[in-house]
């Protein structure tokens, strides 16, 4: 019951938004948002011409509630109305206005309206933009035309840096598909490199500055180089005094003296005799 409750709840939003957007004209509208209050129904409308969707003294917006409340059977809806400050950042008015100038001029000039559009989204300053056209441009044959420009993010989670939108136009020889993506100036690049002052100093300092850096830098390395030697020598001077150091505390055995040896020769030569007088 709860899943047939969310699918009606939801079916009812889409048929808004696509009646306010019929309501107040294509092009106009960029996003329709609804969220449900306990005092009512908030209905947050963004757009790039405030003026034209509210109408003279708000004469538009009292008709559009009008309708909501009678005809959609919303108790207390309230339109509020957001302004976007760039509308060639935003894809979908961008894609809309891409389909009423192909309704206006014809499919023969499609190139011409694609190039212009993409060229005004880049001296904005868009990082990327991407337009696709699809259907039968310009023969019958039913074809798809790219055109792109910039840096466009695709793989990973693309949806937080590119906005995307589309829309279709009614021509004489059918319906054309319309996809835009676009990529904003303020979008999060990870694998971006900022190139800062002190870098630009550093490139463009003239050549006795950069010698004068390499001279130190050589300086510089071989001090350490010494540094090591030195610490290294120590070390080795240490190890060996420790070593003399041990053979000296070693203790030393007493000499014989003469007169012990002589005594010594006597009794090994008078046992040599006796046996070999055993042995006779």
């Amino acid at each position: 019951m709860e899943e047939r409750k969310f699918i009606k709840l939801k079916k009812e939003e889409y048929g808004i938004k696509e009646y306010v957007k019929r309501f107040l004209g294509r092009g106009r509208i960029s996003k329709l948002d609804i969220e449900y209050t306990p005092v009512g129904e908030k209905i947050i409308i963004s757009t790039s011409t405030p003026g034209l969707v509210i109408g003279r003294r708000g004469e538009k917006i009292e008709e559009l509630t009008n309708i909501l409340k009678s005809r959609f059977k919303l108790e207390n809806p309230h339109i509020e109305i957001k302004e976007i400050e760039n509308p060639l950042f935003d894809s979908q008015i961008v894609a809309d206005d891409i389909a009423l100038s192909l309704e206006k001029v014809g499919n023969i000039k499609f190139k011409v309206v694609a190039y212009r559009k993409l060229q005004e989204i880049m001296l904005k300053g868009a990082l990327g933009c991407e337009i696709r056209l699809s259907g039968k441009l310009p023969s019958e044959r039913a074809k798809s035309w790219r055109f792109s420009e910039g840096y466009l993010k695709k793989a990973g989670d693309s949806t937080k840096e590119v906005d995307r939108a589309q829309s279709t136009a009614c021509t004489k020889t059918g319906v054309i598909g319309i996809k835009v993506a676009i990529m904003r100036p303020d979008a999060k690049l990870y694998d971006r490199v900022y190139i800062t002052e002190e870098i630009l100093k550093r490139v463009r300092a003239p050549t006795s500055e950069k010698k004068e850096d390499k001279k130190e830098i050589i300086e510089k390395s071989e001090e350490k180089v010494k540094i090591e030697e030195n610490a290294s020598s120590l070390i080795e001077n240490n190890e060996s005094s420790k070593t003399v150091v041990a053979k000296d505390n070693k203790p030393k055995k007493p000499r014989k003296s003469k007169e012990e040896k002589k005594e010594k020769n006597k009794t090994s030569s008078l046992s040599k005799d006796n046996e070999s007088q055993r042995e006779k």
